[in-house]
């Protein structure tokens, strides 16, 4: 399953895509078989969350050991590192799953995928603004509040 390429094109000009060039969470050397106790100390997520993940369809097809253990890859984590970031940016778990689903699809889904990602980034621009809004509020009040002080212990 490809997740993220290296570089995107925008308006003509090639731009580092930022997912890959973020350090990736330790990972146990030489491997690339991994318990669901592993993914679990390198992730930081639950094995109840890793386990839901694959329930509900966020995870692709985990695959098994001879005893039926989870065994994790490495782009088993990639993916898990980028649902981490789609997590961050507010997408409902249910666009996330539509997410997944188109990626198993194949290429010829890339434009929904894109649509998907672009309805995202729009709501994270919303909700900085707000925040930045919201920021100035609070500057506001403590400069208030930092005056006042000043002016009491003049008095």
């Amino acid at each position: 399953m490809t997740v993220i390429d290296s570089t995107t094109v925008t308006a003509g000009r090639a731009r580092q895509d930022l997912c890959a060039t973020e350090p990736s969470p330790p990972r146990p050397d030489g491997q690339d078989r991994y318990t669901i106790s592993e993914v679990v100390a390198c992730t930081g997520l639950t094995a109840h969350t890793l386990r839901w993940y694959e329930r509900i369809g966020l995870m692709p097809h985990v695959d098994r050991s001879h005893t039926g253990q989870r065994r994790f890859t490495n782009k088993d984590l990639d993916w898990l590192a980028f649902v981490g970031k789609l997590r961050l940016t507010g997408m409902p778990v249910a666009d996330m799953v539509r997410y997944a689903e188109l990626v198993r699809e194949g290429e010829h889904t890339f434009e929904a995928r894109q649509e998907l990602l672009e309805q995202t980034r729009r709501d994270v621009m919303a909700r900085m603004a707000e925040l930045h809004d919201t920021l100035a509020v609070l500057d506001y009040k403590i400069d208030f509040y930092a005056g006042a002080r000043k002016a009491s212990e003049r008095a």
